[in-house]
């Protein structure tokens, strides 16, 4: 992702604070709370988090974390976003939560810490001037993680040629599968997301 690419994220997630507000949803991009949770519940199914490490890429507020409380209460977690403004609201609304932190970086770029799980939602759907982009960090993200990767993805987009970027599903499982044997999709929960877990 080039400088170029993150400006262009970081404007669009302005903009969005300056409509909607600061600690908003809709600031980080969803539509409302029933679509960031609709995608939460897609990922929590990827494996039994109890007592292992998870790495949300692109953590926004942290709300990932507070939707895996109750399931997975000794979970070991670390977020991270590269907008600090997002950064201070999960850490002020979560970071007191056990075994639970959260680091400002770029999750595109940075060497990321090595985690039993990997979970990625709706920080992958951005358009990248590199046409190789999603295949790249899915590679990276797998590399990263020591049980298994989770993401998921938009299939339509309203404004194409807009910031966000829309994939074919079958595509990206045949990508999928170069990487690991065990790749499962996962489709149906809207008519334009779906979530894809591949495990080591």
């Amino acid at each position: 992702m080039t400088i170029v690419d993150r400006l262009t994220v970081r404007r669009f997630h302005e903009i969005r604070v300056d409509q909607h507000g600061e600690g908003t949803m809709q600031a980080l991009g969803w539509k409302n709370f029933y679509s960031q949770q609709a995608r939460f519940a897609m990922l929590e199914g990827i494996g039994d988090m109890n007592d292992c490490s998870v790495l949300d890429i692109g953590c926004g507020h942290g709300d990932l974390r507070a939707y895996l409380e109750d399931k997975y209460p000794r979970l070991r977690y670390a977020g991270i976003d590269q907008m600090e403004s997002f950064l201070d609201i999960a850490i002020d609304r979560y970071a007191h939560l056990p075994n639970t932190a959260f680091y400002h970086g770029d999750c595109y770029s940075a060497e990321l810490l090595c985690m039993d799980y990997v979970l990625a939602s709706g920080s992958l759907s951005y358009r990248n001037s590199d046409a190789g982009f999603i295949e790249q960090m899915i590679t990276k993200l797998f590399k990263t993680c020591r049980i298994a990767l989770g993401f998921n993805l938009l299939s339509r987009v309203d404004e194409p040629g807009g910031i966000l970027m829309a994939y074919d599903p079958e595509k990206i499982v045949e990508f999928c599968r170069t990487l690991s044997n065990n790749v499962i999709l996962h489709q149906g929960y809207f008519d334009d997301d779906f979530t894809v877990w591949m495990y080591k």
